[in-house]
C-alpha cells in the first residue's frame, strides 16, 4: 500500500465505521483495525497517509504504539482521538509528533482539518525523502577521488587547499571539480552545498 490511506485504529466499531464514512465521503481512502495490536502485525514502513489512532484501547494503548512506531521509523504523521483525554497525554501526544490530540464527540471539521494537515505534512515528509534518495544515487556515482574532492569542497576549502590536502595539482583538482559537480548536477557551489544538506551529509 504505498497510495495514501486514512488509517483508523479504535477498538470501537462504531466508531471505526462512523470515521470511514465520514472520510470515504470526503474522498479518502481508509483502513480500519479494531487494535494498535492488530495495526502493528500489518503495519509497513511504506505506507503513505495518516494515523487515527484512538488513545484508550484494551491492550496496547495509543501513546504505547506511537512509540513502538517511532521505534520503527515509522514517519505517517499521527491525530489522536480520545474520549477520556487530559492535558499531560495531549502534551506527551503532541511532543512526540502528533498533529493533532482531538476529544471525541469530535466536530467533523476539526477532524477533516487534522487529516488534512497530517496529509499535506506526509506529503511534504515523502517529497524530502525522495530528494534526499535522488542525491544519494548521485552520489554513488561519484569516484572515491570525486567524493573527496566534493566533502572538501562542501567544506569550504579553495582549490589551492584541497589540491595540497590529497597531494594533487590544482588543476587536476578542477578537472575532479567539474566531474563531480556535473554528476551532482549542480550548477553552483552553494547548490551543492545545498543538496548535500538536504541528503543530511555533512563535510566529512
Amino acid at each position: 500500500m504505498t497510495d495514501s490511506h486514512i488509517i483508523i485504529v479504535d477498538d470501537d466499531d462504531a466508531v471505526r465505521d462512523s470515521l470511514a464514512l465520514l472520510l470515504n465521503f470526503r474522498g479518502y481512502r481508509t483502513r480500519a483495525f479494531p487494535s494498535a495490536e492488530a495495526f502493528l502485525a500489518d503495519w509497513r514502513p511504506d505506507w503513505r497517509g495518516c494515523l487515527l489512532l484512538d488513545l484508550r484501547m484494551g491492550g496496547m494503548d495509543g501513546l504505547a504504539l506511537q512509540r513502538a512506531l517511532a521505534e520503527r521509523g515509522n514517519t505517517l504523521p499521527i491525530v489522536f482521538l480520545t474520549g477520556h483525554g487530559d492535558l499531560p497525554q495531549a502534551r506527551a501526544a503532541l511532543k512526540a509528533g502528533a498533529v493533532d490530540f482531538l476529544e471525541k464527540p469530535y466536530e467533523e471539521e476539526a477532524l477533516l482539518a487534522a487529516v488534512a494537515e497530517a496529509v499535506e505534512r506526509d506529503s511534504r515528509q515523502h517529497a524530502t525523502q525522495s530528494r534526499a534518495a535522488e542525491i544519494a544515487a548521485r552520489m554513488e556515482r561519484l569516484s572515491e577521488r570525486e567524493r573527496q574532492v566534493m566533502d572538501l569542497v562542501v567544506a569550504g576549502l579553495p582549490n589551492r587547499e584541497i589540491a595540497g590536502e590529497l597531494g594533487i595539482s590544482p588543476r587536476t583538482v578542477e578537472v575532479f571539480k567539474a566531474r563531480m559537480m556535473e554528476k551532482m548536477q549542480a550548477r553552483s557551489v552553494p547548490e551543492l552545498v545545498r543538496a548535500c544538506l538536504e541528503a543530511g551529509v555533512g563535510s566529512g
